[in-house]
């Protein structure tokens, strides 16, 4: 069967014509993947806030099925044992990222990727959409600089903050340190209108630590650093 399956591939090469998989929720790992054409053997760092899980509605396992690693910042303790599993070669940490370190309120829904700590987004979901709210729960929150300098070592160049953080976003980013980690490029999910553009508070904040908006999907916006 082996052999029969190599002269297959030998003489009718079909996998050169399959297209590749992705593991985001809208192909986010493919748009970042493209940004890094012709570097086929390079193995970088990411840093994904807010990683949900392992495989499911993943920016990094693609990147991480090629050799990379990185830190997985994730709230949720049902989903964190499964990060321990299936990405042993990362830092998986069961923490909330906040503008300060702390405790917080953490709202859980029947549909894990909607969990987050924003009451009013939470609540909102829980009154409007066929989603519901199961339970809440107190988790420790910290400052993105303060993880990223008990866990980074020297000279790692960050290639991407990937960070999905429901209603959080902002804070998350506001809580880094720019002027010592300044990844690539940065994930995050914010409002783009593309028929009336607009700025955000997001894109004003990015703009301001010298990052340029380069590419979107439905709800994830891509800059890179200038």
């Amino acid at each position: 069967m082996k052999r029969i399956k190599q002269f297959l591939l030998k003489y009718l090469p079909i996998h050169k014509f399959r297209s590749h998989s992705s593991y985001s929720q809208e192909g986010e790992d493919a748009v970042l993947a493209s940004f890094y054409e012709g570097q086929k053997k390079y193995k970088g760092f990411y840093v994904d806030v807010g990683a949900h899980h392992p495989y499911r509605f993943s920016n990094t396992m693609a990147f991480y099925k090629r050799g990379w690693k990185g830190i997985n910042i994730e709230p949720n303790p049902e989903a964190m044992k499964w990060f321990r599993w299936f990405r042993r070669r990362d830092i998986n940490l069961n923490l909330g990222v906040a503008d300060s370190n702390g405790t917080l309120t953490y709202y859980c829904f029947n549909e894990p990727a909607l969990n987050g700590f924003s009451k009013q987004i939470s609540e909102d979901r829980d009154t409007n959409t066929r989603y519901f709210l199961t339970k809440t729960i107190d988790v420790p929150v910290r400052r993105l600089d303060a993880i990223l300098d008990e866990h980074v070592k020297e000279n790692t160049e960050i290639d991407f903050f990937s960070i999905d953080a429901e209603g959080f976003d902002l804070a998350v980013l506001k809580s880094n340190n720019w002027a010592k980690y300044r990844p690539r490029y940065i994930l995050v999910e914010d409002t783009f209108d593309m028929d009336s553009p607009s700025s955000t508070p997001v894109i004003d904040f990015l703009k301001q630590q010298d990052y340029r908006l380069v590419a979107k999907t439905k709800r994830t916006l891509f800059f890179r650093r200038s």
